[in-house]
């Protein structure tokens, strides 16, 4: 899984040859949702979260920068739905400045490829979410309304502004729940399952996803 922003860039002091050092705080947060994932939220201790961002367990070291633990699962949900937020708008402004110079059919390639890699970096807190938030409601709110939304959104926007689709009667927020659950369903299938549903790798999913969207066309335009 990608880490976030800072962790992946740093945010303190360079290293030895060039690199970033990476913030204690954001080790924290990267360890824990790691071992919340493996091991469940309530199965992993602080001392442990402290052992594995080098900090020495048992010693409080964690509490230097958060009150609790829920507060670092807390932390690590809403940087993941800032992050999604800027992806998102980071997204749409690379393919709205493809229009006009890329065919629609590799547009169209390059969103559904985006969306995969999107919920494959979620792999971590898509485990926690399913195991462990249901008794943290205000959490599943911040995936709902931070991650989960934001992407389905993008899929309306950006279908609903596209020019060769300007004539198509179509619901496209509807549209966005067929397509967006297809590319989370394919990769939360592969990541619970083991395998691509029916076993299509991802190339054929891809080109599948874009003839479908391409079949939304308006008639002229799906004969050009």
């Amino acid at each position: 899984m990608t880490r976030s922003p800072a962790a992946a860039a740093g945010s303190g002091p360079a290293r030895a040859g060039g690199r970033p050092a990476v913030s204690t705080r954001d080790r924290i947060i990267d360890e824990a949702l790691r071992l919340f994932a493996e091991r469940g939220y309530a199965a992993t201790s602080v001392a442990e979260i402290e052992a594995a961002s080098g900090l020495s367990p048992g010693a409080g070291g964690l509490y230097r920068h958060f009150r609790s633990k829920y507060e670092v699962l807390a932390a690590a949900i809403n940087e993941h739905a800032a992050r999604t937020r800027t992806q998102v708008a980071d997204s749409l402004a690379e393919l709205g400045d493809m229009e006009g110079s890329v065919e629609l059919e590799a547009r169209l390639n390059r969103l559904c490829r985006a969306g995969l890699a999107k919920v494959r970096e979620e792999s971590e807190l898509t485990r926690v979410f399913f195991r462990d938030l249901s008794q943290f409601p205000e959490l599943v709110a911040v995936v709902r309304e931070g991650l989960l939304q934001p992407m389905f959104d993008a899929i309306t926007t950006w279908f609903s502004t596209q020019p060769e689709y300007r004539d198509a009667d179509v619901d496209w927020s509807g549209i966005a729940a067929v397509l967006g659950g297809a590319v989370v369903h394919y990769r939360m299938f592969q990541e619970t399952v083991g395998d691509a549903p029916g076993h299509a790798d991802k190339d054929r999913f891809v080109a599948a996803w874009v003839c479908l969207a391409l079949g939304l066309l308006p008639g002229p335009a799906r004969l050009r």
